[in-house]
């Protein structure tokens, strides 16, 4: 198995520290607003890495966290008028709600940041003793040059990542800082009063990049597999959490990083983001969408480094290739009361073929394209198999049961389960009597068995066609 490293640039083979089992984090959402598709797509797009370990026989440990108190938090609950944390009590809530139809399995451990109060002060006064850390008026910098090779992970010019923080930072924060590189790893409460926990520097809260640092290190130990999260948090996130973690622990933090892609929007490609204020929040598309599995199988089928398009179109594509796949699943397994006795050797054989080519490319640092490729010959397969005269159950059996445990792997499950639409079946019928108009009765009798598969009955009546479930 092979995966692409940030750090590296490059595919390495995927070996874990621990042979069967994999210890993974993922940097999750802060909770001030409901997740955008963006915030999604990363969870899908670890879900689906996740899922792909499991089909291959690993034990996987997953951490991913809750940021529960930073500045945006504390802006947005000010204007809601309610504390911090029962800001994010709203929106952990929500996330969890809006994360259960698109079949995003739970973590192992979900730890939230204000849980760890305690281990984040211990965390940095080691930091201070061993001359990483210094205190400034309440705040707590780290020495960014003080760590070597500080900004790998991020591959861009050190004296270029100086000068664009020495941009960002005021008169006030520039005074504090023995260089602009350095970053806070506790921050003072500076008398804003929102929310603040008592430390050896005063009154304050940890900084964003510290959260990250104890809780992968207690849940996961001082060096694991993986860890993850969107290509924007490469840099400053990762590579402060590299910098900090490696600097208390004197050990090699992560082996593998993977990073996914943007969702990009409208012609110019533009990422979503809640800054740019093109996003669109789960909690709103699954208002306006029929089937939350197509949100999901679009997301999936993206492998992870790419951009994913957000369009309706490519809702639309998505919602298409999805009906196809349960089709072809739905018209076989309408065989299973048909099919005799025993194993055709040949279609068994076929259909192992595919599956072996869905594992080369997921093996591939997650293909997910190719794989899916994979389960359309799969389809291909059932469908034409489908219409045999006979059939033999062990194969229909065979060959449900791999592509169920495909797409699986991308998140999509109950594939005889999904009800058809009204609207879609007074099409199907309509289209049926054109066929029959025309004599094109092999297509008539395809649409009354894809009907049949689905649980509806067609009645043909001297008043016209009647249908009930």
């Amino acid at each position: 198995m092979q995966v692409y490293n940030t750090m590296t640039l490059q595919k390495e083979a995927f070996t874990p520290m621990e042979p069967g089992k994999i210890n993974m984090y993922v940097c999750g959402p802060t909770v001030y607003n409901y997740i955008h598709v963006g915030n999604a797509r990363s969870a899908i797009a670890f879900d689906t890495i996740r899922r792909y370990f499991l089909y291959r026989g690993f034990e996987v440990n997953y951490v991913s966290n809750f940021t529960d108190v930073d500045d945006k938090m504390i802006k947005a609950a000010a204007e809601q008028g309610i504390t911090v944390p029962q800001l994010a009590d709203k929106y952990i809530q929500a996330f969890n709600e809006d994360t259960l139809p698109l079949n995003i399995m739970p973590a192992t451990v979900r730890p939230r940041a204000t849980e760890h109060i305690a281990e984040i002060i211990t965390f940095v006064q080691d930091l201070i003793a061993k001359e990483y850390a210094y205190e400034a008026e309440g705040d707590v910098y780290f020495r960014a040059n003080k760590f070597k090779n500080y900004g790998v992970l991020a591959h861009q010019d050190l004296a270029e990542m100086e000068s664009n923080a020495a941009g960002r930072l005021d008169d006030g924060e520039l005074a504090r800082k023995e260089d602009p590189m350095d970053f806070a790893v506790w921050k003072g409460a500076n008398g804003d009063g929102a929310i603040a926990w008592d430390s050896p520097w005063g009154a304050g809260r940890p900084g964003w990049h510290i959260e990250c640092s104890v809780m992968s290190t207690k849940y996961l130990g001082n060096h694991f597999d993986i860890h993850g999260g969107g290509i924007d948090l490469a840099f400053p996130h990762h590579t402060n959490e590299i910098a900090q973690t490696e600097a208390h622990t004197g050990e090699t933090f992560v082996d593998y990083w993977l990073h996914n892609g943007f969702v990009t929007v409208g012609d110019e490609n533009e990422k979503m983001s809640k800054s740019l204020g093109n996003f669109v929040t789960v909690h709103e598309l699954l208002q306006h969408v029929d089937d939350p599995m197509i949100i999901r199988f679009f997301m999936a089928t993206t492998q992870y480094r790419r951009p994913v398009a957000y369009s309706q179109k490519n809702l639309d594509l998505a919602a298409r290739n999805l009906e196809r796949i349960r089709t072809g699943y739905r018209n076989l397994a309408f065989r299973l009361a048909t099919a005799e006795a025993g194993v055709d050797d040949a279609i068994t054989a076929e259909a192992q073929g595919y599956v072996d080519a869905f594992v080369t490319a997921m093996d591939d640092d997650f293909n997910v394209q190719d794989g899916v490729t994979a389960v359309y010959n799969l389809i291909n397969l059932a469908n034409t198999y489908a219409t045999q005269d006979t059939v033999q159950v062990e194969t229909v059996k065979f060959i449900l049961q791999q592509i169920t445990d495909l797409m699986n792997v991308f998140g999509v499950d109950k594939l005889a389960q999904a009800e058809i639409l009204d609207a879609d079946i007074d099409a199907l019928i309509a289209e049926r009597d054109a066929a029959r108009a025309t004599k094109n009765f092999a297509r008539s009798d395809e649409i009354r068995d894809e009907l049949t598969a689905q649980g509806i009955i067609l009645e043909d009546t001297p008043q016209g066609v009647r249908w009930h479930r």
